[in-house]
């Protein structure tokens, strides 16, 4: 079929999930990392932001993290991952630049994955919607701060401060991309996925989401495109 995805290689056991919001990872990959922790390998979290400014004019900033960085430990616990991390960059706020790449790199080196996993970078969602600059920032940053994890003289206080480079990364598979290359067979838990993205309460009663139907409708349409029943699909790049 004209639209074949390749299948992942697997061949990894340390993964770490790099995004802007709280909700990011559930709305895209969360059923593939609750099948990957299923089998026994390590993934941890980290959120460049706490979400603030997600739940809307009458939930103020300090509320609204509160809130969602407790949805986002309870929905990661529910797929399997119990380390969660928090950067504090602002919310809607995000800026690409050196400050960015230095924390992206200290979280690459001292989780040290082999896999890295991001939500799409590119400007739009494959239509007229727009990408948000959150996302679009944060996905090449995590591109330049792989390079920086790997490379001794790239924010060398990293290393004074306990960091030694790393160099493992094998591949970084952004989500919910317009340009998905490969994908994951995820037949089986489908259910895990959807249960983690309800954990998001405050959030999904104030965006409108369903979360079944989000998650099934993409699942069931990827599946095909390597022969299975779910599937979720990833644009990947190799360092």
């Amino acid at each position: 079929m004209a639209d074949r995805l390749e299948v992942l290689d697997e061949e990894w056991e340390r993964g770490l999930a790099i995004v802007a919001h709280p909700d990011d990872v559930e709305y895209s990959a969360g059923t593939a990392v609750a099948r990957w922790t299923s089998e026994g390998r390590h993934v941890a979290y980290v959120m460049v932001t706490r979400g603030e400014a997600g739940l809307g004019d009458d939930v103020p900033p300090a509320q609204a993290a509160a809130i969602r960085e407790a949805e986002q430990v309870r929905s990661a616990e529910i797929v399997g991952v119990h380390e969660v991390v928090f950067l504090d960059h602002r919310d809607g706020m995000i800026e690409y630049g050196l400050p960015l790449r230095r924390d992206l790199a200290r979280e690459i080196r001292r989780y040290r994955p082999e896999l890295i996993l991001g939500l799409n970078r590119h400007e739009t969602w494959g239509g007229p919607s727009f990408n948000t600059a959150d996302h679009r920032n944060v996905g090449l940053a995590v591109l330049d701060a792989v390079g920086d994890a790997a490379n001794r003289w790239i924010h060398p206080e990293l290393v004074d401060e306990g960091f030694e480079p790393w160099s493992g990364v094998q591949a970084v598979c952004f989500a919910n991309s317009p340009r998905s290359t490969h994908a994951v067979d995820v037949t089986g838990f489908l259910d895990v996925g959807i249960a983690s993205l309800r954990a998001h309460e405050a959030y999904l009663a104030h965006v409108g989401t369903d979360a079944e139907a989000w998650l099934r409708g993409g699942v069931e349409g990827t599946g095909p495109r390597i022969g299975v029943e779910h599937a979720v699909p990833f644009e990947v790049v190799r360092p």
